[in-house]
């Protein structure tokens, strides 16, 4: 599953194709998804210029001239950018938004994912969905002091905390596992029990992980790839996720595996306490 590492690096590379380009058509293959697709999305952006991209977690919203849209990649779903001419339509390509001679196309497997259509801007951001959300990872407002606080209110295991996504977005599986590894920390360690100062290592943890897999191009595991169309590298860097038998890069001893909430969690049992 795309989590926010690849979700900010399909953003990134989706606007350095296509912002301020207009759209000129779009071409609708399928509309049965987790939010049920607008046939009629062509006459609804038809002439709007694309502003920018946001991201809130791993949802991005497109801001049109006058409308908006909200996607999320679901479980397989990815956006590529391509000429015209260079791309043939392929099994499970359900949508393209054409920009010129350029072409964003949507491709899921699955149809976990979506794209929702706004009149504006503002029923975008007041989606009930990113109403939801907890603070973004990267940005100021995840502080050390901010994440001990919410952390006292619940006596469930970190691993759960860091995932849920009501006090964090976007710390997906593999990127829980890596963080817990970095600041020390045993996966199964109740929230309200870890010290300001493990709070802290883990939240410098946190940041340092999505924003190495960020500059790796994300984590390639089954279906994503870039709008690019790259593979992302950071799973090769992994210390503790899928590594289960095989020894710690910091000690040696052998990375074990354990379910939390039905996750496969990695973890070392000699430096994680």
């Amino acid at each position: 599953m795309p989590e926010l590492p690849e979700v900010e690096v399909t953003r990134l590379g989706l606007l350095r194709k296509l912002k301020n380009k207009k759209c000129t058509g779009a071409v609708v293959r399928e509309t049965r998804f987790r939010k049920p697709l607008r046939a009629d999305l062509e006459e609804l952006l038809f002439n709007q210029t694309l502003q920018d991209i946001k991201r809130r977690g791993k949802y991005l919203i497109w801001l049109f001239d006058r409308s908006a849209l909200v996607t999320h990649l679901g479980m397989s779903g990815s956006m590529r950018v391509y000429l015209q001419a260079d791309v043939e339509v392929q099994k499970h390509d359900h949508l393209d938004l054409i920009f010129g001679d350029l072409i964003m196309r949507y491709h899921d497997p699955r149809r976990f994912g979506f794209v929702a259509y706004f009149p504006d801007k503002e029923s975008a951001f007041a989606m009930p969905e990113l109403q939801r959300l907890g603070v973004e990872p990267l940005s100021e407002d995840f502080n050390s002091k901010f994440f001990y606080g919410a952390l006292r209110q619940t006596s469930l295991p970190i691993k759960t905390s860091l995932i849920r996504g009501d006090i964090v977005v976007g710390v997906g599986n593999i990127y829980c596992s890596e963080s817990l590894f970095l600041a020390g920390i045993h996966p199964k360690t109740k929230s309200n029990r870890i010290s300001k100062k493990r709070v802290s290592a883990l939240t410098d943890a946190v940041k340092e992980v999505l924003q190495s897999s960020i500059e790796l191009g994300g984590s390639t595991l089954r279906d994503f790839v870039s709008a690019e169309g790259q593979s992302g590298y950071y799973t090769l860097n992994n210390n503790v996720y899928g590594r289960e038998g095989q020894p710690c890069k910091k000690c040696g001893t052998l990375i074990k595996k354990v379910q939390i909430d039905g996750r496969s969690t990695f973890y070392c049992p000699h430096c994680q306490h």
